[in-house]
């Protein structure tokens, strides 16, 4: 009997190539090769030998592989360190660990609320009103 809070994720071992897109519900584990984008509702992991060569949609991911496209993620990223990633990434959290290669670039923002940029940070605030140093 499958544990509906944690259910079996579907499976594509390394031997699977496939070409086009993805969508699933649940969750899902790729240790093939991937041509496409993957869009799934649950969680995504990608194993050592996956290589996925399109964009990820997903609620969060960890990736042990490799992936050239942008992954959007409503929850969390985790690159291991042997992911190897070329394209951007947003999410709320992010775990990055030693060895990772990734090149693109990263929008991480936990509250998903619109950051205002244009604020001094108050470090630079304060440093603007000091006199000159003589």
């Amino acid at each position: 009997m499958s544990d509906p809070q944690n259910p079996t994720p579907s499976i594509l071992s390394s031997e699977v190539e496939i070409q086009g897109t993805i969508i699933t519900t649940g969750n899902l584990q790729v240790h093939g090769r991937v041509e496409g984008e993957i869009i799934s509702q649950g969680d995504l992991v990608l194993g050592k030998s996956a290589v996925i060569k399109g964009n990820l949609q997903v609620n969060s991911v960890s990736v042990a592989g490799t992936i050239r496209g942008n992954i959007t993620a409503k929850d969390r990223i985790e690159l291991k360190s042997t992911a190897r990633l070329m394209g951007d990434i947003k999410a709320k959290r992010l775990a990055v660990e030693d060895g990772v290669t990734f090149v693109g670039r990263s929008e991480v923002n936990p509250t998903g609320q619109p950051i205002q940029m244009d604020e001094d940070p108050p470090a630079a605030a304060a440093a603007a009103n000091q006199p000159p140093k003589k």
